[in-house]
């Protein structure tokens, strides 16, 4: 890999070293004497070649720089599968501290805690308010349609994963196409917006540094976006996190507001209406249900005793959602 990213960059040698891994994409510093950068590149496999568009990251993040939405400024892209056996880009490296749990916040008083939230809320405020347009991101997706589409994407995305039948599952869909709310104006929607996919100052905690992890980045409905942050900050992410080490990041200390808090912010610094938002959390959670279900189903093809504890994550995950739906009425 050195030696061909080396070639690629028209250096002599360069030092790279692995970031971080998993099932989303992969990331790299690259070191070059005085300069430091980071590569982003896609796992050797993936389901969804859509989660792990490398151009898509590259472009949005290149159409932001210069925006009041705090983003890494991006050098080049490469979609020459010769160079790394996938694409890929290269981006600045920031020094900065991502708010993955309670231990990274933990040198935040109150105040600051606060102040960090709304800067959450106040930055996905400025991104929903770019014009796609005005950035050269006019055609970087399809907002006509864009919710009607998500729910009949995670429905097949369900059929295909499933394991058995979860009539819960079955209730949320058809409750979410049957209220789907008229469509305002569209907006650069991140997709996988949160705490973990930011990035602050360290030595300005409250201050954003830049948002990261564009993957799913493209153009629809932005309250998308908003109901994905309400979802993570109320129970589910709580049961999400139950399993790991440590908590949320917003359940280190009392100064972290509440989900209803951080939707007032929202609203206030937007101006975006918020009277369906019970809506948009369904469809996040729903989504939730069915990603974890994909992983759940992937799992039980090799490993079927290692898959045997998500099933009841999936199931819990499908009633509450379906609880946020209750207010959703079908015929």
């Amino acid at each position: 890999m050195e030696a061909a990213l080396a070639g690629w960059l028209g250096a002599d040698h360069v030092a790279v070293d692995q970031v971080s891994g998993g099932s989303s994409n992969l990331t790299y510093r690259v070191r070059h004497g005085d300069d430091d950068w980071i590569l982003r590149r896609p796992p050797m496999s993936h389901v969804l070649a859509t989660a792990n568009d490398m151009k898509r990251e590259y472009t949005v993040q290149a159409a932001l720089h210069g925006t009041d939405v705090p983003v890494p400024k991006v050098f080049r892209f490469c979609d020459d599968e010769s160079v790394l056996g996938a694409p890929f880009y290269v981006m600045e490296r920031l020094d900065g501290i991502v708010f993955n749990d309670a231990t990274d916040v933990a040198h935040l008083d109150e105040a600051l805690s606060l102040a960090a939230t709304h800067e959450l809320m106040d930055v996905l405020a400025r991104l929903h308010a770019v014009d796609p347009a005005a950035v050269g991101l006019d055609g970087f997706g399809k907002p006509v349609g864009f919710v009607t589409r998500q729910i009949a994407r995670w429905t097949t995305q369900w059929e295909k994963a499933k394991q058995r039948e979860l009539p819960d599952i079955d209730e949320v869909a058809k409750r979410l196409a049957a209220a789907i709310p008229a469509e305002g104006a569209a907006s650069i929607v991140h997709g996988d917006y949160s705490f973990n996919n930011t990035m602050f100052f360290r030595d300005e905690p409250a201050r954003m540094q830049a948002v990261l992890d564009w993957e799913m980045s493209t153009l629809g409905d932005p309250l998308t976006d908003v109901g994905m942050v309400a979802m993570y900050w109320g129970e589910v992410g709580e049961f999400m996190w139950a399993r790991r080490e440590h908590p949320q990041p917003h359940r280190a200390n009392a100064g972290f507001p509440s989900v209803d808090d951080i939707l007032e912010r929202y609203a206030t610094t937007s101006g975006r209406d918020l009277s369906n938002i019970d809506f948009y959390i369904a469809l996040a959670t729903f989504k939730l249900a069915v990603i974890t279900e994909g992983n759940h189903a992937r799992i039980a093809a090799t490993d079927p005793e290692r898959a045997k504890p998500i099933e009841p994550i999936v199931r819990q995950l499908a009633s509450m959602a379906l609880d946020a739906a209750k207010g959703l009425l079908h015929d």
